[in-house]
């Protein structure tokens, strides 16, 4: 806010921990400062651990920097661990014993008022929502109960609210009280939406909020053992001034209130269930002593009277209105040091009127607002004997309407007082060990607690992991099943390839035996096939024109005259053509060549290629004694007979020709 300064905040005495608890009151409200600091330590500590931190300082600026790690951390200490009907043997004494008695107690139509403190994510509300609608029939529990849940967690009032929770979650719910206050929709079940209009869910921190007063029914379940003994009382407090005084509270099984029994009696320990304990008011309580008017009374029955006076327990002494000691039994005179010349003295000159305790004054109280005043306890101290503890009662005598004086006792309580100190001493000392073992119950239960969250954690990852497991293990499988069907396809491929193989190595044999020059080109003029006689002839090896343009090949055949014919055949215009060419051999000498262009691969797309023969005219190849003879015995230049058989060659000419 511009123009306003900021309100300082408080400094923490001691601790990193304290500096951090401080941030997150400030900055988010919460005051974790009444929680068990082992509990808490733990807490905090466990989130540091996820964020691999060491220090509260370090966590601390990490929250400064990253504040979506504020629901992270207040998940993890508010353990919100709940469930229906929890400690089934509780809440059927609850159901039994409790709520019929509240019910007698209340009356038969006045409202019920129910406190449901650290509701968590709304079971335990729920729970007791049910018990009541069993108790009083539906109709009467929508006109006269109202359910106040509080929480201090807003992620866990949220789920509360939506009354919605998953099967697992229901199943400690009995059969017929599931069927009869849930809708089951797809895969949870809603509580029912008229009796969710009696409850109202609200944030209250139970260390700083205001109590909802006029309660009735007070649970509080596993709530307060996270809290300190001093933080225990503050609630408990609070508790008690909630509850009528008829009221109930139940806790959880963890907590026994040993140490709070002028708040809250027992009803059941075993099952946590405590009634308030209604505080008297505070009377004065007054002990008149009078005596009758001593006129007229025969001497024996005075004597009678003073040696009972006399021989009185209690030290006792009577004075007149105008503070004169007027009798002092034995008892006040051995105790006090008094003499007989003391009596008919006036009180104000005698040591007794300010020790053990101030008299005069207390007199002019009880004599002007005509009650009895009572005094102490206070010590005396004898000239002989222990000191005493007395108490002091001053009670005015009158006669009629007529004040007369006052009677002064003195009960000696020391052995009471000393009984009081002892009981006192075992009762601290038993409290003490009281509240070291609800403490350990506490932190046992926190842990435990602790460990079970811990474990449904555990659970969910196994789960995960076992999803992810099974995934895996489903891939692996596809993956297996795949790689049989790609080894199927693999041995197709190789038998395939061998076929391929022998087929080319036939077409290959076919081609060679054919002594004619076979080239094979496709529409972009690429040379596809080149035999060996191609070789042979053009002195260019069948892999280094494979794949190069036909027209891009430098051998002694005059492509540009077969270029037209080449496209006629492959646009599909000629189904042949044949073409007389003179060209050079790989020797370089001139031999005249038929080229035969067929096309090859026609559908009705086109035609896919075209195959180009080559063959001498005059029979040779121009080979010249590639087997040995030179032409000179009559040989045919293409098969090297030598004539002598009487052979001609194609054309009609003799092989020596």
């Amino acid at each position: 806010m511009s123009g306003a300064e900021e309100e300082p905040r408080p400094v923490p005495e001691d601790g990193p921990l304290e500096v951090l608890l401080a941030h997150l009151k400030h900055t988010r409200g919460f005051d974790f400062s009444g929680y068990k600091r082992r509990s808490l330590e733990r807490r905090i500590r466990k989130r540091m651990d996820a964020l691999n931190l060491t220090e509260y300082a370090g966590y601390q600026d990490y929250l400064e920097v990253h504040p979506d790690e504020f629901p992270a951390l207040f998940d993890t200490i508010l353990i919100n661990v709940t469930g229906f009907f929890r400690d089934p043997e509780a809440w059927e004494f609850y159901a039994e014993d409790v709520v019929p008695k509240l019910l007698e107690a209340i009356g038969p139509d006045a409202p019920i008022r129910v406190w449901c403190a650290g509701c968590a994510s709304g079971e335990e509300t729920y729970t007791t929502a049910m018990v009541l609608a069993e108790a009083l029939g539906t109709e009467a529990y929508l006109e006269r109960v109202k359910i106040y849940a509080t929480e201090v967690d807003e992620d866990a009032l949220n789920q509360a609210r939506q009354a919605a929770y998953p099967a697992n979650a229901v199943e400690s719910i009995p059969p017929p009280l599931l069927e009869r206050y849930f809708d089951q929709g797809d895969q949870r079940f809603t509580f029912r939406k008229d009796l969710r209009r009696t409850v109202i869910f609200g944030r209250n921190d139970l260390t700083q909020d205001a109590p909802i007063s006029r309660i009735d029914l007070l649970t509080c379940r596993n709530t307060l053992m996270y809290f300190n003994a001093e933080t225990q009382s503050q609630i408990l407090g609070r508790f008690h001034f909630a509850l009528n005084p008829w009221g109930y509270l139940f806790l959880g099984k963890s907590e026994m209130l040993i140490t709070h029994a002028e708040l809250f009696r027992p009803v059941n320990l075993k099952r946590r269930v405590f009634a308030k304990v209604v505080k008297p008011s505070v009377q004065d309580r007054l002990l008149p002593f009078t005596t009758a008017d001593a006129d007229g009374e025969s001497e024996p029955a005075m004597e009678i009277r003073d040696g009972a006076f006399d021989a009185t327990p209690e030290a006792q002494i009577a004075v007149d209105v105008d503070g004169t000691v007027v009798l002092a039994n034995s008892h006040a005179r051995a105790l006090f040091g008094l003499g007989e010349n003391d009596v008919g003295r006036p009180l104000k000159d005698l040591e007794v009127s300010y020790r053990p305790v101030d008299l005069r004054s207390n007199l002019e109280v009880a004599f002007a607002e005509n009650r009895a005043v009572s005094l102490g306890p206070v010590v005396a101290s004898p000239a002989t004997g222990d000191a005493r503890s007395l108490e002091v009662q001053i009670t005015p005598l009158r006669s009629g309407q007529r004040v007369l004086g006052a009677s002064i006792v003195y009960h000696d309580v020391t052995r009471q007082r000393r009984v009081e100190d002892e009981l006192e001493t075992s009762k601290r000392e038993l409290e003490a060990a009281y509240e070291e073992l609800q403490s350990t119950v506490e932190e046992l239960e926190t842990t435990n607690e602790e460990l079970q969250s811990t474990n449904e954690e555990l659970e969910t990852t196994n789960e995960e992991l076992q999803s992810a497991n099974e995934e895996l293990e489903t891939m692996n499988e596809e993956l297996q099943s795949t790689n049989e069907e790609l080894e199927t396809i693999n041995d197709e491929l190789r038998q395939r390839s061998l076929a391929l193989n022998e087929v080319n190595d036939f077409l290959e044999a076919i081609l060679s035996s054919l002594r004619i020059a076979v080239i094979v080109v496709d529409r972009q003029h690429r040379v596809q096939i080149w035999n060996g006689e191609s070789a042979d002839l053009w002195g260019v090896r069948a892999d280094e024109a494979r794949g190069q343009h036909l027209f891009g090949l430098d051998i002694g055949l005059p492509l540009d005259g077969v270029r037209g014919a080449l496209r006629r055949v492959l646009t599909g215009a000629d189904d042949r053509v044949d073409v007389e060419l003179e060209a050079l051999n790989r020797r370089g000498r001139t031999v005249n060549v038929t080229v035969t262009l067929l096309p090859f691969g026609v559908s009705a797309d086109g035609v896919q290629g075209a195959i180009m023969l080559t063959a001498p005219l005059d029979g040779r190849d121009g080979r010249d004694g590639r087997d040995g003879s030179d032409g000179r015995d009559g040989s045919h230049g293409s098969d090297g007979r030598d004539g002598r058989d009487g052979s001609v060659g194609r054309d009609g000419a003799r092989g020596d020709s």
